[in-house]
């Protein structure tokens, strides 16, 4: 956080899709909520992009799961 007289600000990063202001992490807040059409309408993101950021996080799930001890 930075300090700059009685303001502060604090600076976070977020990954966004390209093209877009849209946070990737909208998708994973929505999704229970939201159709892909939904989110394709509402957030201005492609099909292919709301495919893409979910078949990583599935990707990324398997890859950290770890198998369980004998």
């Amino acid at each position: 956080m930075s300090r700059c007289g009685k303001h502060s600000r604090q600076t976070q990063r977020r990954v966004g899709f390209k093209g877009t202001r849209t946070p990737v992490s909208t998708v994973f807040e929505n999704i229970e909520d939201m159709s892909v059409d939904e989110l394709i309408e509402e957030f201005g993101v492609t099909r292919e992009q709301v495919h893409a950021v979910l078949q990583f996080a599935a990707h990324s799930a398997e890859a950290n799961t770890v198998a369980p001890r004998a």
